[in-house]
Formats: structure tokens, sequence, C-alpha cells
């Protein structure tokens, strides 16, 4: 949004944009709240005069919380974890304490070294069959999965259904999951320390559900996976590795993501061609 002086007023255009890059996409009142106001309307004492006027108790407390607002400094305000090597140690060894998918959810949903917490509705765990042998990894929610709770839901979800439906397997038959469970505002791209931080709970995800085979949906979810730098458009249709805390070695075959191919509809035969090998595979494992 453009710098603005003196009195200059931003064009509304220009004001929803920059809301809508901040990650803003919510309304919660049909009319703006003045916080300020609101601040200061609590920290201001009561004047004796209207606490004599109160009766009995209720004046004896109004004058007290006056007497307490001016002597207390205010209370600071609890910030989001600042991502970094901390935390993701935290994270590790939380995770590795984890001895069933449950558990590993109730962790998650209480643990709070990642900054992206702060900012999303709800933990994106799960979806399908944990019980599955193919498991499907994406990179992070967006706003549909945010508000769902639920990962790939919305148009790309509406697609993965389609793809998974085209080797005969639905999500009962699939589990899926996201390498960050939280929404990053705006739907930007996570950060390499936030990434880090949720590392250990998608390893630990892997560990228990223990499939058989892995697809990996987009380029971030290939590269922790797998290790590998590489883009996606040079990793895909070729299989990977990845390894889990045990030495258990999962094959991985990375793809698009299913929400690159509804901006790129030419690039869906290149995904075909992957989930064709994946069929394959799983049918050499015995598992269709």
């Amino acid at each position: 949004m453009a710098s603005l002086s003196g009195n200059e007023r931003p064009d509304l255009r220009d004001l929803l944009a920059f809301y809508a890059a901040a990650g803003v996409d919510d309304a919660l009142e049909d009319e703006p709240i003045d916080r300020f106001a609101e601040s200061a309307q609590r920290a201001a004492p009561v004047p004796a005069e209207a606490s004599r006027a109160m009766p009995g108790d209720a004046g004896r407390a109004a004058a007290e919380a006056g007497r307490n607002d001016r002597a207390a400094p205010p209370r600071p305000t609890m910030a989001a974890a600042v991502p970094d090597e901390a935390q993701a140690a935290a994270a590790r060894e939380l995770a590795t304490k984890a001895a069933s998918l449950d558990e590993l959810k109730q962790i998650m949903d209480a643990f709070e070294g990642c900054n992206l917490k702060a900012t999303a509705k709800s933990l994106v765990f799960a979806d399908g069959n944990p019980d599955a042998d193919l498991m499907l990894i994406g990179e992070a929610p967006g706003r549909d999965e945010d508000l769902e709770g639920l990962p790939f839901v919305g148009r790309s979800g509406q697609l993965l259904d389609r793809i998974l439906a085209a080797i005969g397997l639905d999500r009962r038959s699939a589990y899926l999951a996201n390498v960050i469970p939280w929404r990053p505002p705006g739907n930007r791209t996570p950060t390499p320390h936030e990434t880090e931080i949720c590392r250990p709970f998608i390893e630990r995800q892997i560990a228990l559900s223990r499939p058989k085979v892995i697809v990996s949906l987009g380029g971030p979810s290939a590269n922790l996976l797998t290790g590998s730098p590489d883009g996606i458009l040079r990793l895909r249709g070729t299989w990977k590795s990845h390894t889990t805390a045990d030495g258990t070695v999962i094959p991985v075959m990375p793809t698009l993501h299913p929400a690159y191919l509804l901006r790129n509809p030419a690039h869906k035969k290149l995904a075909w061609r992957d989930f064709l090998e994946v069929k394959a595979k799983l049918r050499e494992l015995g598992s269709l």
C-alpha cells in the first residue's frame, strides 16, 4: 500500500488489499471496535464521589479497583513464540513422548512454541484412515482447511478426491496430513524456522501411522521428507525415500499439489502419471 502523508485517506481497495495480505479474512463484528477507548475506560479510576454514591459493597469494590489500577502496572500481553532452535528442540522432545496419534494430536494442540498457532483458527491434524497403507502429505493448511480443521478441503481437496478415485482409492483408504499443522497468515510460505519447529510432529505422525507409501504433494513437502533441495518439477515422477527414526525406509512419490494443478491444469497429466506409479507400487506391495 502506498505511503500516506498529512490527512490523506487510504483508498478502500488499497486498505482491503493490505488486510488480505496480512491474513485478515473474516469480519468478527458488523462495526469496528475502538480497543484504545475500551482500554482507557477500564484503566480510568472511579471518582470518590461516584464510589460513595454506590450502595454498600459495590462502592467499596469500585473504590478499591480504582486504587489498584493507579498502583499496579498494566499486565503484559502474551506474545507469540519467536521461532528459533529452542522451540524446535522443545518440539522434538515432545514429539518423541507421543505413543499414539491421539497423544500426538493432544501434544500439538497444547504446544505454544510455534508462532503460527497464534493466528490460526484450528489445528489441522489429519483426515482419512490412519491405518491406511498410503499417506499423502502437503505443505500447510489454507483458509478452508483452517476453518474446518481438516486437510485438503475446498476446491483442491475435491480435485484430490477425484485423483484418488481414479486409482481406486478414497479418504477411507488413505491418510492425509500436512507438514505444517497451522495456517500461515495470508497463506504465506512458512519460514525455515517454522518448518523446523513443525518437522518433529509430522515425522512422528509418519512413524506412528506406519504407511507403506507416501505421496508428497508440492515442493516443500517433498524437500522436507526426502532431504532433496530440488524443485518439484525436477523431483516429481521419481521414487525417493523417507527414513523414520527407527530406521524404517518408506518409498516417497513427489508430485504436484492439487492447488498448483488448479492454477496450471495443463500439468494434470504429469500428476496423473505420478499417481499411476503410486497405484502400481501399492499393487506391488499387496495394498490394492
